[in-house]
């Protein structure tokens, strides 16, 4: 089974303590990031990373109605957290909704790889990850979530959504199960969902 690692929003607006949506758990969840990219990398896994950008002076933005103007494109908002550069060979798609699907070319990218397992990490557990791996599952990849490499600014809306993802969409496994088959010599056996 071939295999991509998504990571959602690994951007500084959330990650770095400097950023307006930072929230103090995200220090945790940007280490258990990087070790989940060390991981996909060295087994030569498919890496895309997906950031929230959005046009400045576009007051029509559909999302600011819900939002505070956030993210806009060529701010150090948007730039990638500490340890989450983009190497060569890696992909990036940008997003102005939730989920990383929505009128993005990821579905054409992991399509095009035969791509059918997706490892989504970052933030926030209950909305963009949520949608992304929803959209995952409806367009028929197996989405897995790292608990540790996720996480959101309302614990009770993360854990909700992580109970809800392994019932529903996909399954979410810890960090150590993670790194540990990814990196397996039998990693493409890993058990399917």
């Amino acid at each position: 089974m071939k295999r991509a690692l998504i990571l959602i929003d690994a951007i500084k607006d959330f990650l770095d303590p400097q950023g307006v949506n930072y929230y103090p758990v995200y220090e945790q969840v940007l280490s258990a990031i990087q070790r989940a990219l060390a991981a996909a990398r060295r087994a030569g896994w498919m890496i895309v990373h997906v950031r929230e950008t959005h046009p400045p002076h576009h007051a029509e933005d559909f999302e600011f109605e819900k939002l505070p103007v956030h993210c806009a494109e060529g701010s150090q908002a948007v730039e990638w957290a500490k340890g989450i550069e983009v190497l060569p060979g890696e992909y990036t798609v940008q997003k102005r909704r939730y989920s990383a699907f929505f009128e993005t070319d990821l579905n054409l990218l992991l399509r095009e790889k035969r791509i059918e397992q997706v490892v989504v990490v970052g933030v926030k557990t209950h909305v963009c990850v949520r949608a992304t791996v929803q959209d995952a599952f409806g367009w028929g990849f197996r989405p897995v979530v790292v608990r540790e490499a996720v996480g959101s600014n309302h614990a009770h809306l993360h854990e909700a959504s992580l109970e809800d993802i392994q019932r529903y969409m996909g399954e979410v496994v810890s960090l150590e199960e993670f790194e540990q088959w990814a990196l397996s010599p039998k990693g493409e056996e890993h058990r399917e969902i």
